[in-house]
Order: structure tokens, then C-alpha cells, then sequence
């Protein structure tokens, strides 16, 4: 059975940092892109960034560059999100997704087939 476990979420202040990480198990990802989408209360879910499954594509919103950075460990079948400059509008749950096939770090929802239950980030102002 695979699962992507999230973990690291919580309170933070604004321009604080958070750390996300998500574990799978059940199967490898090594040459599936990996992704984190979020979801803020009363709005739809919505593209974070991807990452490809070797690792050395990226994909970001556009609104997040520069605050916000992927990466994967496959030696461990993890990925991970750096959150710097927290923003009261980050808060939201994040949620990590998975490919069952494919390399490209797509930012369509649609393309991804495994997801985790979500990590609560919340950001006061």
C-alpha cells in the first residue's frame, strides 16, 4: 500500500521559516516527479512546486519563487519544502503528491495520483 506521509507543519509568525517534509513508502519514487500543493480555507487547492524525479527539474508558482524551495532525498523516498518569509496568506494545509509514472514536475493536480492527508501551516500576522 503506498502512502506520503507529511510532517513538520504548525504556527509560525509571520517571516518565520517552516520546514515540510513527506515520506513515502509502499514504493519508490525515484523516476516520478513529486510535488506540494495547498489548500487555503474556502479556496480551491493550489500548486506549490514540483520537483522531477531525478531532482533536477523544478517547478514553482509563480507568486512563491524565491521563498519557497523543493527538494528530494530518493535515497530515503522523501521530499521536502523550505518556507522562508511566511506570509499570513500562506496559511493553508499543504499537501505532498506523487506521480505513479513520469519524470516531468507537472503543476496539474490532475497529474498526480498518490497524496498525503496534509500538514496544517499556519502563519499569524
Amino acid at each position: 500500500q503506498v502512502q506520503l506521509e507529511e510532517s513538520g507543519g504548525g504556527l509560525v509568525q509571520a517571516g518565520g521559516s517552516l520546514r515540510l517534509s513527506c515520506a513515502a513508502s509502499g514504493r519508490t519514487f525515484r523516476n516520478s516527479a513529486m510535488a506540494w500543493f495547498r489548500q487555503a480555507p474556502e479556496k480551491a487547492r493550489e500548486f506549490v512546486a514540483a520537483i522531477s524525479g531525478r531532482g533536477d527539474t523544478t517547478n514553482y508558482a509563480d507568486s512563491l519563487k524565491g521563498r519557497f524551495t523543493i527538494s528530494r532525498d530518493n535515497a530515503k523516498n522523501t521530499v521536502s519544502l523550505q518556507m522562508s518569509s511566511l506570509k499570513p496568506d500562506d496559511t493553508a494545509v499543504y499537501y505532498c503528491a506523487a506521480k505513479a509514472s513520469g519524470n516531468w514536475p507537472d503543476i496539474i493536480s490532475d497529474a498526480y495520483h498518490y497524496w498525503g492527508q496534509g500538514t496544517q501551516v499556519t502563519v499569524s500576522s
